[in-house]
């Protein structure tokens, strides 16, 4: 008799995990099917800029710009002015990045450093292609290895559109800016 308890014991054992183990994962199939896992999801974080940008006008020691009216498909990503004694030495700068509609980076880069200098941090081998008539405005057009540029002085800072948009599309946010 003790040798049938104890085969019994044994199944029973395997049973109760067989049991534990359908139980389990009976719980994570629900879990899989019914909780969010990321599929589809929209990994772009926006940000808001305009109480930023109003700030940043009210410090900055050149006509500070900041869009105004822009399509909600642009998506603004990164926000922040910089006065120049806490910038390491390059100036008063204001940043506004944004994801365009078509997916690509376009940022606004204003500094009171000069032009060269503010091309030669965001556009690395920057090379003249011409000039875009923009809302009354003459841009310098600028290809770099990756990114492009829209330039032009305003006061005495300097506004580079740049990014890896479309001249047409920087052509769209020069257009914004305010």
């Amino acid at each position: 008799m003790a040798a049938d308890s104890k085969g019994m014991r044994g199944r029973q054992t395997v049973r109760d995990m067989v049991l534990s183990m359908l139980a389990v994962g009976i719980v994570v199939w629900i879990g899989y099917v019914f909780l969010p896992h990321g599929d589809g999801g929209d990994p772009v974080r926006t940000v808001g800029y305009q109480v930023e940008a109003a700030s940043a006008k009210r410090a900055a020691p050149y006509p500070l710009l900041a869009p105004e009216g822009l399509p909600a498909k642009w998506r603004a990503t990164s926000v922040g002015y910089r006065p120049a004694d806490t910038n390491n030495g390059k100036g008063n700068a204001w940043h506004l990045g944004f994801v365009t509609p078509s997916g690509q980076y376009a940022a606004i880069e204003q500094s009171d450093v000069p032009r060269d200098a503010l091309l030669a941090e965001y556009v690395k081998g920057a090379k003249p292609e011409g000039t875009s008539e923009v809302a009354g405005r003459a841009w310098e057009r600028v290809q770099g290895e990756k990114d492009r540029a829209l330039t032009a002085q305003t006061g005495s800072g300097t506004t580079l559109l740049t990014g890896t948009a479309s001249y047409e599309e920087l052509a769209e946010l020069a257009q914004a800016l305010k």
